[in-house]
């Protein structure tokens, strides 16, 4: 096997997985702490709030996820090869 091939899917696999673990991890500190300030400041809607909250951090979790399976593939199932 090509050991440049190899140095460099290793690098893309860190990448795919670096990358997108970014975004939603700063959108999910930022959601959750808006939820707790929206829940402060109207008790009654604490369930829409919390409802919608984890629908939210679902699908930013779901991005992570994705780039998990891309770097996944890259060091088990390299296309490359």
């Amino acid at each position: 096997m090509n050991p440049l091939i190899d140095a460099a899917s290793v690098i893309a696999a860190g990448l795919a997985i670096g990358l997108p673990s970014i975004g939603p991890g700063v959108g999910q500190g930022t959601i959750v702490g808006q939820a707790v300030e929206g829940i402060a400041r109207q008790r009654e809607a604490e369930g829409k709030i919390r409802g919608t909250l984890f629908l939210s951090l679902a699908f930013m979790e779901a991005l992570t996820i994705y780039g998990l399976v891309v770097a996944l593939a890259l060091l088990f199932a390299n296309p490359f090869v």
